[in-house]
């Protein structure tokens, strides 16, 4: 078992390596990429992953983890508005403490063209919190779930960024309602000193 400071060191740098995999790939993201930015050495990186391969099956492991985390906070919850409300602050709540796994799990959602990867098992796990797979015959539900996972990592990220976590998680929580079709009535939405035209 870790000790809990290496476990710590460990998950921050799975996380800054599961985000730069995401953005880049693994063919393109080489050991030294990883190393700078975690602020190590090379060799100080190789001493907590032998390889880039191990290095990739462990933010793979980790990922999987944290998808696996979220579905057992939904699971109990019956599909609709309901679990997706959870399974969306869930997310939110990984993705913001963990942009690099989150930007990993969601970047099937997000990526096109040749260049995007085999998806990570996690990102089927973030799929099963709302109750779908990509084969499930609700096209419309698949279209509504994958443009709320992207708008997330997108969101999550930008979130991060702009140093906005805590003011933006409220919005970001109710664009991807939005985009599950699971708005909230208008009127709990509307500020105080708003009034209805």
């Amino acid at each position: 078992m870790l000790r809990p400071f290496r476990r710590q060191v460990d998950e921050g740098i799975l996380d800054r390596a599961a985000g730069l995999f995401a953005q880049r790939g693994f063919a393109k993201t080489s050991v030294q990429d990883v190393a700078a930015a975690v602020g190590l050495s090379k060799a100080g990186l190789l001493h907590h992953f032998a390889s880039k391969d191990a290095l990739y099956e462990a933010v793979l492991a980790h990922a999987q983890e944290v998808g696996r985390r979220v579905v057992d906070q939904v699971a109990h919850l019956p599909l609709g508005a309901e679990r997706d409300r959870r399974a969306v602050e869930v997310l939110v709540d990984v993705a913001l403490a963990h942009p690099g796994i989150v930007a990993l799990m969601l970047a099937p959602a997000s990526q096109s063209g040749g260049d995007a990867e085999e998806p990570p098992a996690a990102h089927a796990e973030a799929l099963s919190a709302f109750g779908v797979t990509p084969d499930t015959e609700d096209q419309e539900r698949v279209v509504r779930v994958i443009g709320a996972l992207a708008a997330l990592a997108v969101l999550t990220l930008a979130a991060h960024q702009q140093d906005q976590i805590t003011a933006w998680r409220r919005h970001i929580v109710a664009t991807c309602l939005d985009a599950l079709g699971s708005r909230e009535p208008a009127a709990s939405r509307t500020a105080p000193d708003q009034n209805e035209a």
